[in-house]
């Protein structure tokens, strides 16, 4: 009888954990604290089991092990102890890396608990990509309107904002498009007939049209970067993938009449900013967070690091061209350097640098867990989202800021759960 009830106790915490996964989708969309709430019942309901059933075998997994040792190197440098140069960001910045750690706790509930059951997997594809149609749909009625369903306009640069206030359609999009577009691409391509790969070729360029009319430079980029791993990995994607792409950028020259504001965003004002590199803030923060490192190699600033340290006149050092004495001075400054690398460096030192990369790697390798052998469409897609997150050229949010921090632990806490199945799966 107590086994049955023990039993009938760790399914009812899975089943809890599933649910309140399969809510997070939509709290990520337009409710961030929601969010957290259920990615927290999420990992709660995961430790509980743990303890429950005195299992805590996930914790001999490499990606765990290195996430926690980073994990815990950031607590470190984030202790308030000045005498030692540690923690200069105060108490804020020790509690920002205490809970820091809840987003490796629900990338880890994912793998081993919230989707192993394959009803959780396939609700939680579906709204991948109703999330991913949602995002589409408002932005080509903003494209052709001015004005998203709930009345918002296009952003100051003409960027679409979706179905957001602010232009911030880009980002989730170019993540969640993998998962949601590649499984039915590679689908329709190998059901044979001519109307088949009509629909297969028309969905990836349906798609990276999309992402051209929002009109955000790096969400672009790193999407024609996922699409050449798809490529890679799925040799029946490679056409298409070529034809898209071609596509993509025959559409961004077009937009010079189709769309004048995405024209400018993304070939005039890009084009500028890399003509000028060092001095625009990208140049700027990326010389800034040089700095900061360079005086704090060991230990960085601890969490938070970039921000409390940015305005410090100890920082201002010349731009990278030399052309701005004090680099800018703290006029430049963000919440973060807008680089995970960078980030990682000035939270921890070049240990903290070396522990994320690690870290980045393992998860690579996790992921991407037998899809050279025998590449699954869903899993390609899931790999390809990882990589270009966590890919180190690129402009970024911070690493666990909300929403882009939730939408790549849970991409890879899934594509970490698929992972897992695959391996167990028959060869």
């Amino acid at each position: 009888m107590r086994s049955a009830q023990f039993a009938q106790a760790l399914a009812r915490l899975d089943r809890t954990a599933a649910i309140a996964l399969l809510l997070t989708p939509a709290m990520l969309l337009h409710a961030h604290a929601f969010a957290e709430a259920t990615m927290g019942v999420t990992s709660v309901c995961f430790l509980a089991r743990c303890a429950v059933a005195r299992d805590w075998g996930w914790l001999r997994s490499l990606w765990v092990r290195i996430g926690l040792a980073w994990w815990a190197w950031v607590i470190v440098c984030s202790l308030p102890v000045p005498a030692l140069g540690l923690g200069p960001g105060g108490s804020r910045s020790l509690v920002q890396a205490v809970v820091m750690g809840r987003f490796l706790i629900f990338a880890a509930a994912l793998e081993n608990v919230a989707l192993n059951a394959a009803w959780a997997r396939r609700w939680l594809q579906g709204i991948i990509v109703a999330s991913a149609a949602y995002i589409a749909v408002h932005s080509l009625f903003q494209a052709a309107t001015g004005y998203n369903f709930y009345g918002k306009p296009r952003g100051g640069d003409g960027e679409l904002t979706g179905p957001f206030g602010k232009p911030r359609a880009g980002p989730p999009a170019s993540r969640i498009v993998f998962p949601a577009v590649v499984p039915f691409v590679a689908k329709l391509l190998n059901r044979p007939g001519l109307a088949s790969t009509i629909g297969g070729y028309a969905l990836l360029l349906f798609s990276v049209g999309v992402i051209v009319l929002i009109g955000q430079r790096m969400p672009l980029l790193l999407t024609l970067l996922g699409l050449v791993i798809t490529a890679l990995l799925l040799p029946q994607l490679r056409r298409v993938v070529i034809v898209a792409c071609a596509a993509g950028v025959l559409l961004v020259g077009a937009t010079v009449v189709v769309s004048p504001p995405t024209y400018h965003r993304l070939v005039l004002k890009f084009s500028d900013q890399m003509d000028h590199f060092a001095t625009s803030q990208y140049g700027q923060l990326f010389a800034r967070a040089l700095e900061i490192g360079r005086q704090h190699p060991v230990f960085g600033r601890g969490f938070d690091g970039f921000r409390s340290g940015c305005p410090l006149p100890r920082y201002f050092r010349p731009t990278l061209d030399g052309r701005q004495p004090d680099g800018g001075g703290a006029a430049i400054c963000a919440q973060h350097p807008h680089n995970f690398s960078m980030e990682a460096y000035t939270n921890g030192g070049l240990p903290g640098l070396a522990l994320y990369s690690a870290l980045s790697l393992a998860w690579l390798f996790a992921v991407g867990r037998g899809l050279w052998r025998r590449p699954d469409p869903l899993g390609v897609g899931l790999f390809a989202s990882v990589f270009v997150q966590i890919w180190p050229i690129a402009s970024t949010s911070g690493f666990t800021s909300m929403p882009m921090g939730g939408w790549f632990f849970l991409l890879l806490g899934w594509g970490l759960a698929e992972a897992r199945q695959r391996a167990s799966a028959p060869p």
